[in-house]
């Protein structure tokens, strides 16, 4: 038996939205379909206003160019997390402030984040790994008291909660990814959700390469003119015809996702049982939104051996990132404190075979060789 690690989902529908799409005069950025995903997020979630772009990569750009960040500020961020969130800020000449996880789950430790403020601190990055939420309270009274801003890296975290408020939706901005690997996808793509009154006018103006373009196209200016600095984030309107296919389909895709997390949870939990893995943790106030499903063994040469052994058995599990404080390209600028936390859950963490088409019978085949590993 062979089980990929993701399979992208994509309805035999697609074919014939990414046709209209074709036919219907223009596949260029902002067209029909990039307005009824941006309706569909603002109705289905509430979020203030939404803007598809290329990539979580180019929602992460845009937020840093609307957060001001100027060569010398400070931004405050996991080191667990993907290299977009500090290049977004580096390319602004930020200072990058790396904090810790929390001991069981690998979300940044706010208590971590008070003490890391200092006066050139302007902006906290929150990254809800997995769909599982950051401690958003005690992270946006922290930024309050201090006049910070608050980025929220919702990649993971379609229709994910805190409470009972979407992921993205609780700091001044929030980016979302649509890569194939996750639960809603175009291929690549991504999207950042505004929600600081300030920022509302100027995000579509850098979004549209610095211009008052979408301005224009709604007929409210008589032409359009650059007048901001900005870079073309949009996508094509065929990309964004993909998305809404997923988008229509989004709560079957859903109840799927999410049957499979606790299909994973309840077949893994007698290894947990016996000591010899970890379940993930979910947070009191977060939810389970189907994004992807790790376990954590207990040392880093378990999980290789693991890795190696679900390889061999044709089950191709992953492991995470590396930390960003200790990477090849940052451990000079690394001010030489430890983060044990993320040392350990990017050692430790293995990520299983995840999609939307994943059978039961398969599930129970990787819960079967993660067992004999263990056995033998």
């Amino acid at each position: 038996m062979k089980i990929p690690f993701n399979k992208p989902y994509l309805p035999v529908t697609a074919i014939g939205y990414l046709i209209r799409s074709a036919l219907s005069g223009t596949i260029a950025g902002n067209g029909k379909y990039t307005k009824r995903c941006h309706n569909f997020f603002e109705e289905q979630f509430g979020f203030r206003k939404v803007l598809l772009t290329t990539s979580c990569t180019d929602a992460l750009e845009m937020a840093s160019l609307l957060t001001t960040i100027q060569p010398g500020d400070e931004v405050i961020l996991p080191s667990f997390t993907f290299m977009s969130n500090a290049n977004a800020f580096l390319l602004r000449g930020a200072k990058l402030v790396f904090a810790d996880t929390l001991e069981q789950v690998p979300t940044i430790d706010p208590a971590q984040i008070e003490k890391l403020i200092t006066p050139a601190t302007r902006v906290i990055v929150a990254v809800h790994y997995s769909g599982l939420a950051c401690e958003m309270d005690e992270i946006m009274t922290i930024a309050a008291r201090h006049n910070l801003l608050v980025v929220e890296d919702a990649a993971h975290a379609f229709e994910a909660y805190y409470k009972d408020e979407p992921l993205g939706s609780i700091g001044h901005l929030g980016t979302f990814s649509f890569h194939e690997t996750k639960n809603i996808t175009s291929g690549e793509g991504g999207m950042l959700s505004v929600n600081h009154t300030p920022f509302l006018s100027r995000a579509e103006s850098i979004w549209e390469k610095g211009t008052n373009r979408a301005a224009f196209q709604r007929g409210e200016v008589d032409s359009y003119r650059w007048i901001d600095i900005g870079s073309s984030f949009l996508p094509s309107d065929a990309l964004a015809a993909l998305l809404y296919t997923q988008l229509r389909r989004f709560r079957q895709i859903q109840r799927r996702r999410k049957w499979i997390w606790w299909e994973y949870h309840e077949q893994l939990s007698h290894l947990e049982g016996k000591g010899y893995l970890l379940r993930p943790v979910i947070p009191e106030q977060a939810t389970v939104n189907g994004s992807l499903f790790y376990i954590t063994l207990k040392d880093k040469s378990t999980r290789d051996d693991l890795l190696n052994h679900l390889n061999t058995n044709g089950i191709q599990a992953v492991i995470h990132y590396f930390p960003l404080h200790s990477s090849p390209y940052f451990i000079k600028q690394h001010d030489g404190r430890q983060l044990p936390n993320t040392d350990r859950f990017s050692d430790t963490i293995l990520r299983l075979p995840f999609y939307y088409r994943l059978k039961t019978k398969e599930i129970a085949y990787i819960v079967k060789k993660i067992g004999e590993f263990f056995k033998s």
